[in-house]
């Protein structure tokens, strides 16, 4: 079942006010806790609370902090956006909605207004934001005064952009002519081959109608009478500039009268006309020019029971009447009619048990890199874990060591001299307090002589002497795994500077191999745009045999599991199922056999080619029985030379983010990396690492 659900608006004016307070309504009918997330919401005078958030909370009595409702502004956004600095908006994004969605049992997530010209760039950060918060989407588009076959086309240039990146769970089209309701809803369905629900909604003159205190709002004018009448709808407006009995004539229903000052005549009459039988009601008087009545009249009207509001503004009426015509009205907290009547004509005009039963019964294939990136980093949190980086002098390592600490996410101890890795800092002005780190240099170490002498008596039987212990310890990787070995970090980072074999032979050593384990082996955690995968072995074993090859699945499986990836295993060959033959699909046969028969609850098929794999339509015509074929998460290379080149392909002719690699059947966690990493590869692999801490 989805969590949430995003209600994404395709044009300026849309009416998305009445899809989300439909939805706010039907949705706490079905569940008891429901929360309201906007990611982005439009920048506000004098730090005023955003009338969206404002209309949802106070209406439906919803307990959240205001900060917690959104993630940006739109000034905010922006400038982030020009700096290049994107990825952080959407890890801010996630990181605000998680923290609801662990609160609520579901949220209502509202995305932006289209209110300013940069729509294709809106439209963009719409469809990035769902996909990576993981919901289905409710697009939203409206009719008003728009022919029918452009209404088709906007829906459709819509409903197509977010179905490549998202599911569209409902169209919803909003003002549109009562007259054409039922062809328009045709020709959405006719146009777009969809599965999701159409709902087209007609206009309803009373939610378009804008209220006195919007017009008091934009004319900046000032009430003079009738406050208590602010939230009256003026459903239509005239000008009063003949004589009286002229003017009567042209009054209708709910009118606003618009006329000068100094005209006492008309709203004396407007006022009468407000309470007689025979003429409709009046909504309001704006006064122009600002021309205030004499005493005489102001006296008259404040002894009359009932007044409607009177507003006195600077501007001419002409001016005045310009602005008032574009007004487009909104539903703010205060105005219970409007809002009743939206979730009225909502619950009229919306499947609702369909729509319901839609999103429980829906589930997310999407799983995004930065919805990954974010599970690690939180995961890591709940229990911090020391971490050793013996690498010291590298300005990549530093670098990262930046991020951690600004992330507060592990304790690092950085292996070097203090003074020369403060140099380096500070020449390369890197953003690292040293005051948050600890920096040990080996042979100073309060342990150092602790640790040799344990060296040696772990391999004195393959003849090490205690110099030879000494000089072991001296080097910065044996002296981090001891750490690590002594209980003094909980795991390490290396390979930036130096070999797989240098950070991975005091591992082998004497960290040894977890019971059950009879090689280590490697994985990466391949982020795809939509997923993550998880591809073994490439890193470590060159040619695994039949039996080795079982239990790097068999781990990898476990890998994935631990990380939140459900493990559906493939064995990677040069032909499907049964249909090949020869020493290196035999091995591959075998050992699918043997992870089968040591896993047998795990989901795992081979021999099977990359492309029945991950491709649903060939897996399916080659492997139809198979519940792995083109679906698998867990892909796993029968040799070195086909994994490593793999898994670099698909990182750059993707771009995908390739984090790892991760190494797999260690007591304790020791991460080998890539000499040509970056920063952000160490960032995440040490994340992953505290992580593998933390299960041991």
């Amino acid at each position: 079942m989805s969590k949430g659900i995003y209600v994404a608006t395709v044009e300026p004016n849309s009416g998305k006010s009445v899809i989300v307070l439909g939805l706010m309504r039907m949705l706490l009918g079905k569940t008891a806790k429901v929360g309201y997330f906007r990611p982005i919401i439009e920048d506000t005078e004098n730090g005023e609370m955003d009338n969206h958030i404002n209309t949802v909370l106070s209406y439906f009595e919803i307990d959240i902090n205001y900060k917690n409702t959104y993630a940006y502004t739109r000034s905010e956004l922006l400038e982030l956006y020009n700096k290049g600095k994107s990825g952080d908006v959407i890890d801010h994004v996630i990181k605000k909605f998680k923290y609801q969605e662990e609160r609520f049992d579901f949220v209502l997530v509202e995305g932006t207004d289209f209110s300013h010209e940069n729509s294709s760039l809106e439209l963009d950060i719409n469809i990035i934001i769902s996909k990576n918060l993981g919901l289905p989407v409710i697009l939203v588009s409206q009719g008003d005064g728009i022919p029918l076959h452009d209404i088709v086309d906007n829906v459709q240039l819509a409903h197509d952009a977010f179905k490549e990146e998202v599911d569209v769970l409902s169209i919803m089209t909003n003002k549109v002519n009562p007259d054409e309701v039922s062809t328009l809803k045709a020709l959405i369905k006719n146009r777009i081959q969809t599965t999701a629900d159409v709902t087209v909604i007609p206009k309803i003159s009373s939610l378009a109608s804008p209220t006195i205190k919007e017009i008091v709002k934009k004319l900046k004018g000032t009430v003079l009478f009738g406050e208590d009448m602010i939230n009256n709808q003026s459903e239509n407006f005239s000008v009063g500039a003949m004589q009286l009995r002229n003017y009567l004539l042209h009054l209708k229903e709910n009118a606003l009268v618009i006329t000068p000052g100094d005209r006492a005549d008309i709203i004396l009459g407007a006022l009468q006309a407000n309470i007689s039988k025979n003429y409709p009601k009046v909504s309001g008087i704006i006064l122009t020019g600002g021309l205030i009545p004499e005493d005489t009249i102001l006296k008259l009207i404040e002894g009359l029971s009932s007044v409607v509001p009177i507003i006195s503004v600077k501007k001419g009426t002409f001016q005045v009447t310009n602005t008032i015509g574009k007004i487009k009205s909104r539903i703010y907290a205060e105005n219970i009619e409007k809002i009743e009547t939206s979730i009225a004509t909502f619950e009229k005009h919306v499947d609702t048990d369909k729509l319901a039963n839609d999103l429980v019964t829906f589930e997310s294939g999407i799983f995004t890199p930065r919805m990954f990136q974010y599970n690690l980093l939180q995961r890591a949190l709940k229990d911090k874990k020391h971490i050793v980086l013996p690498e010291g002098y590298d300005e990549r390592i530093l670098r990262a060591s930046a991020r951690l600490v600004d992330a507060n996410v592990v304790e690092l101890t950085l292996i070097g001299e203090e003074d020369k890795i403060a140099e380096i800092v500070e020449k390369q002005d890197i953003p690292l307090d040293l005051k948050k780190v600890n920096i040990v240099s080996p042979q100073k170490s309060a342990h150092f002589q602790d640790y040799v002498n344990t060296f040696y008596e772990l391999r004195k039987h393959k003849n090490v002497n205690l110099d030879m212990a000494r000089d072991a310890m001296s080097d910065v990787s044996y002296f981090a795994t001891m750490m690590i070995y002594k209980g003094h970090a909980d795991g390490m980072v290396s390979g930036a500077v130096h070999t797989t074999a240098h950070t991975l032979r005091p591992a082998l050593q004497f960290i040894k191999t977890k019971p059950g384990c009879n090689i280590v082996s490697s994985v990466f955690f391949m982020c795809l745009e939509d997923r993550v995968s998880i591809f073994g072995d490439c890193a470590i074993n060159p040619n695994p045999n039949a039996e080795q090859l079982a239990e790097i699945a068999v781990s990898s499986a476990q890998t994935a599991q631990n990380f939140g990836v459900e493990p559906k295993v493939a064995l990677l060959s040069y032909s499907s199922g049964s249909s090949g033959k020869g020493e290196e699909v035999d091995k591959v046969r075998k050992a699918t056999e043997l992870a089968k028969a040591a896993a047998p609850d795990m989901k795992i098929e081979g021999p099977i080619q990359y492309d029945a794999a991950v491709d649903m339509r060939i897996g399916k015509s080659k492997l139809p029985e198979s519940d792995v074929a083109g679906q698998a998460s867990v892909l796993i290379f029968p040799d070195l030379n086909t994994g490593n080149n793999t898994y670099k392909a698909v990182q750059r002719e993707t771009g995908a983010l390739a984090i790892g690699p991760m190494l797999q059947g260690l007591n304790k966690p020791v991460n080998d990396l890539s000499r040509g990493c970056t920063a952000d590869d160490i960032y995440s692999t040490v994340i992953i690492t505290a992580i593998q801490a933390q299960e041991i």
